[in-house]
């Protein structure tokens, strides 16, 4: 039975192993698979049976292409890079990974509010430079600084990350209100429900942490900005489109958003030309927030144990 792996790298960049899929069949792992090139990726895919992709796409096509595929495991939460529906026409089984990442994520959105409100980065910076040594004062501060504690955060999505968000921004002192569909997690004295609307109005900071999905897509937008308390900050490490960027440059440059801080955009890698680069209180880091070596261990685990199951004829995580 052959395997392939479309794009192996950013999982297992060389510290982990695939011992675990080459004990399953003839596995051929691609470190990177050029993803507008069909033929190339119906080429690499080949007459393989088992099929794992990150982010290269599946289309439609590529399965009428490459018929011996019967299973296809996505190494990530996200699995919109296949269609799922031709998938299931011919009886192909899609897997994801949905809970490997949930304390890095949730740990990197607190990450980037705690740099927003010390830059400790930039301060560092400056002492190695030299300036805290020259500096006239026994300290000093080059951003405003500010304290977490009695203030609110907005969660938009509250499943097992946004809860894990919320958890710790709580053990900070913070209030949490969040926005989700579904109601599982009995309210408290800091933490409850709200609308949309309601949300954005008394939010000191907004986290995103929902799926990708037509009604949320563009969910950050001129209008909801708009509702928002005047110095709000916006922490998306979920999905880049959840994001109207020109909408947030407008808000992060007029200061109605206080300042943002991004794991993802809209098209990643990032363009050079995406309207949010070069602000300064706009702080992009290059869609990290899943990749601690804990978390990828796990994501490595869950990723050959769903093609065990499989194999079993017990399909596990199946999204279709």
């Amino acid at each position: 039975m052959k395997i392939a792996v479309l794009d192996g790298y950013t999982l297992n960049p060389g510290d982990l192993s695939w011992e675990g899929l080459e004990t399953l069949g003839e596995c051929t792992v691609y470190d990177r698979t050029p993803l507008t090139d069909e033929e190339e990726i119906q080429r690499r895919i080949g007459d393989a049976r088992i099929v794992l992709t990150n982010k290269t796409p599946i289309s439609r096509e590529t399965l009428n292409a490459c018929k011996e595929v019967r299973y296809i495991g996505v190494l990530a939460t996200g699995y919109n890079v296949v269609d799922v529906q031709a998938a299931k026409e011919r009886g192909i089984v899609v897997t994801n990974i949905p809970t490997y990442g949930t304390d890095a994520v949730a740990q990197f959105a607190i990450g980037l509010l705690l740099e927003i409100c010390h830059h400790i980065g930039h301060h560092n910076q400056a002492v190695q430079e030299g300036r805290w040594a020259k500096n006239a004062d026994w300290c000093f501060w080059d951003y405003p600084l500010i304290e977490l504690a009695g203030k609110t955060m907005g969660i938009i999505g509250y499943g097992r990350i946004g809860q894990a968000t919320g958890r710790i921004a709580q053990a900070l002192g913070m209030k949490v209100v969040a926005y989700d569909k579904y109601h599982g997690v009995q309210e408290t004295e800091t933490f409850s429900y709200a609308d949309l609307d309601q949300l954005l109005q008394i939010s000191d900071v907004i986290a995103l942490h929902c799926p990708l999905f037509e009604d949320t897509k563009g969910i950050i937008n001129r209008e909801s900005i708009r509702k928002m308390k005047d110095g709000v900050i916006i922490l998306n490490n979920s999905r880049g489109p959840l994001i109207v960027e020109e909408d947030l440059r407008e808000a992060l440059l007029s200061g109605k958003v206080a300042a943002a801080g991004l794991d993802v955009v809209s098209t990643e890698p990032i363009r050079e030309d995406n309207p949010l680069l070069g602000l300064d209180n706009c702080m992009i880091t290059p869609h990290i927030s899943w990749a601690p070596k804990e978390s990828r261990e796990r994501l490595m685990g869950i990723a050959v144990e769903n093609v065990k199951a499989y194999l079993k004829n017990e399909p596990r995580n199946v999204v279709n």
